[in-house]
């Protein structure tokens, strides 16, 4: 048990939310502000993390595949998105999806991406997919669930442990970002030198 929700500090994202359908609202209604560079940049928001988690660690691996459906997964052996069990006995998952970062959404200024652009935060993947599936690894315990245009659509459904920790997101971007730009091992490799702890490494399913 971790407590009650209201003795939670809040460091990325607001314990006590859940679904911010105006942030949501926000975000599609700008897609080309929030996805400038289109896949490349949702793919960058996502990497984004696996990159605060290497650098936490002093390392890190991170994995982009591209998949023929269209999608593509982004999966770090970090140490997965912090999950609590409030008062209640109620499993909660930090809202990395459903709200906004606290710490970059509202401050473009705060961080810049490798392309160059304003890092906003994961819920700008979730909006501006048409599905997205969120697969969390930790010590004590690995889940999935499914979100439409960043609306959680299933609940944390329990999977089989298999010895390791961290997260897949895999997405399928709306379609008028799906055919833009798809990240390339040259991009990767310039990523990389942004953020030097972590190794990355692209998974091209669709070539052939």
């Amino acid at each position: 048990m971790d407590g009650s929700r209201s003795s939670w500090v809040n460091t990325t994202h607001d314990w006590a939310g859940s679904v911010d359908a105006d942030h949501f609202r926000r975000i599609r209604e700008g897609a080309a502000e929030f996805a400038p560079d289109g896949l490349r940049h949702l793919v960058l928001e996502i990497v984004a993390y696996a990159a605060d988690e290497a650098a936490s660690r002093g390392d890190g691996r991170c994995v982009v595949t591209l998949h023929a459906d269209g999608s593509v997964s982004v999966k770090d052996d970090g140490r997965g998105t912090d999950t609590r069990v409030d008062e209640h006995g109620q499993v909660v998952k930090k809202p990395v999806m459903a709200t906004k970062d606290l710490r970059f959404f509202d401050f473009p200024e705060a961080e810049r991406l490798p392309d160059g652009h304003p890092r906003r935060g994961m819920s700008v993947v979730a909006a501006l997919s048409e599905w997205l599936i969120h697969t969390n690894r930790r010590l004590d315990g690995s889940w999935t669930r499914r979100y439409e245009h960043g609306i959680p659509v299933t609940d944390l459904e329990p999977v089989e442990t298999d010895g390791t920790t961290g997260t897949c997101v895999r997405f399928l971007p709306d379609g008028v970002l799906r055919s833009r730009w798809p990240p390339t091992a040259g991009d990767l490799a310039r990523w990389a030198e942004h953020w030097p702890g972590l190794t990355l490494r692209l998974d091209d399913r669709c070539e052939g």
